[in-house]
């Protein structure tokens, strides 16, 4: 799609030359335009080298869209000028602006999550010094110490913050269709807070922005279609900041040293099991974390609000482990899939993997989200 929008950007420019030649010189070229005067000659010439250069800032992933709108406005003036010849043009001075206007949103979309990233990092409170020893995890219960040992925490200095990079596929109802997305998500750990940017590729032609953010108890969620328009636009929802918050524990198997953080407390369940509970000044969350017997954890489960509307009700909500991988010197999970346990059956919505993991780096990706 690329190459052929391109493509199509380079021969609608190419297009303009034939008033330009009209204006200025003697052309065999079939008079599609005529009573083509000098100065509207300079302005079709004008068109193409504008249609040109956007079109080589497309291919170069720079920004192209401003200049385009610049092009499109002249060309759509010249050609209601020569409306009877060229009035087919304005099919593609449309679809030309429907794409970069989509491209801005992107654009703007991706600005904000960086900006709101920028802020996170911000800040974090950096501590090098804190090396966690076997001292500091004494007071867990047995099993969520071995997963802290298993995991690589104890001797390693205590995470503040990480980046990572995700792909995976997701559905939006038990029985649609699997859609593949690319994600980022940033993490403050010392004051609970993420910022997560997806899109999600619905086809060739639609696709959907999103964008999670926690901070220190307060939640929002947005998402839009094709970076224009909101279908989700939640604030100020103590539903919606309750789930984040267990989203927050559930992903801290990423980050295992926020285990013994002041805000997180464990009580036993059995030998294999513990109960996790984040307390923030809004609201106290908890969750069940499942182990095996080496301590590596194989599930997370709570009760999670299945919505934001005002009917929606706690559904068990459940992050199974797929597989592990060791980045930098921690051993974590890096394929998991999510499942809500539904009344008529597992409704398994979303598969992930985490393909790259920076720790106590503060700040974001140069690269914002494609």
């Amino acid at each position: 799609m690329k190459l052929a929008f391109g493509i199509l950007m380079i021969l609608h420019g190419l297009l303009h030359l034939i008033g330009f030649a009209k204006a200025f010189f003697t052309t065999k070229t079939p008079m599609l335009v005529l009573g083509i005067s000098k100065p509207f000659g300079v302005l079709w010439l004008f068109a193409f080298v504008l249609f040109m250069v956007s079109s080589t800032l497309w291919f170069n992933n720079k920004k192209w869209f401003y200049l385009v709108f610049v092009a499109v406005c002249i060309s759509q003036i010249l050609i209601i000028l020569a409306w009877k010849e060229a009035k087919f043009g304005s099919i593609v001075n449309a679809i030309i602006l429907l794409v970069g206007i989509s491209h801005l949103a992107d654009f703007k979309f991706n600005k904000m999550v960086q900006k709101e990233s920028v802020l996170l990092f911000k800040k974090i409170e950096k501590n090098y010094d804190d090396v966690i020893s076997n001292k500091d995890v004494e007071h867990l219960p047995e099993i969520v110490q071995k997963w802290m040992k298993n995991s690589g925490v104890i001797g390693s200095p205590k995470i503040n913050s990480v980046r990572l990079q995700q792909i995976g596929h997701l559905k939006n109802k038990p029985t649609g269709k699997w859609v593949p997305f690319t994600a980022k998500q940033y993490f403050n750990i010392g004051k609970p807070s993420f910022v997560w940017s997806a899109k999600i590729q619905y086809s060739s032609l639609l696709y959907i922005l999103g964008r999670d953010k926690l901070n220190e108890g307060n939640a929002e969620m947005l998402i839009k279609v094709w970076g224009v328009i909101p279908v989700v636009d939640e604030v100020d929802n103590f539903k919606i900041d309750s789930g984040s918050i267990q989203r927050f524990l559930g992903e801290m198997c990423w980050f295992p040293s926020a285990a013994i953080s002041d805000y997180i407390s464990w009580e036993y369940v059995d030998d294999t099991s513990a109960k996790a509970i984040f307390s923030s000044k809004s609201q106290s969350v908890s969750g069940i974390f499942r182990f095996n017997a080496k301590g590596d954890i194989v599930s997370f489960e709570t009760d999670r609000f299945y919505g934001g509307g005002s009917d929606s009700k706690k559904e068990k909500w459940i992050i199974d482990v797929i597989d592990y991988k060791v980045y930098d010197t921690y051993r974590i999970p890096y394929k998991c899939k999510v499942t809500w346990r539904l009344r008529e059956g597992d409704f398994n919505w979303l598969n992930l993997e985490v393909l790259d993991v920076d720790y106590n780096i503060f700040e974001p990706f140069e690269k914002m989200l494609n």
